[in-house]
């Protein structure tokens, strides 16, 4: 599965926003995304596997838990697909500053 794919769902987003705090036990994704989404349990664990399968989330098995946490592997078709496009927001941000900065100007000699 292509990595736009894995976080165009938004509850694998909401997972990763959860396990990018902090560690989470399943039980305490589940609770939080079932209430959020209404969805099951099992429904959840599916998304948790996605992104398991897919590089976005680690698993360390605690007794009978099994805590997630983020895997920033996950993320580097990300990263490299939009430093591809930066160029295209750098200059664009570049020129912001300069307007800016020219009406800091403006602003005191007025």
């Amino acid at each position: 599965m292509n990595a736009f794919d894995v976080l165009a769902d938004p509850v694998r987003r909401r997972t990763l926003e959860l396990i990018a705090q902090r560690e989470h036990a399943s039980g305490e994704i589940v609770q939080v995304v079932v209430a959020e989404f209404g969805i099951s349990q099992s429904a959840v664990s599916q998304h948790l596997r996605v992104l398991r399968d897919t590089g976005f989330a680690k698993v360390r098995k605690e007794g009978a838990k099994r805590c997630y946490k983020i895997d920033p592997a996950g993320f580097n078709d990300v990263t490299v697909w939009l430093g591809q496009l930066q160029q295209f927001w750098s200059s664009k941000m570049e020129a912001l500053a300069t307007e800016v900065e020219r009406g800091k100007r403006s602003f005191k000699d007025g």
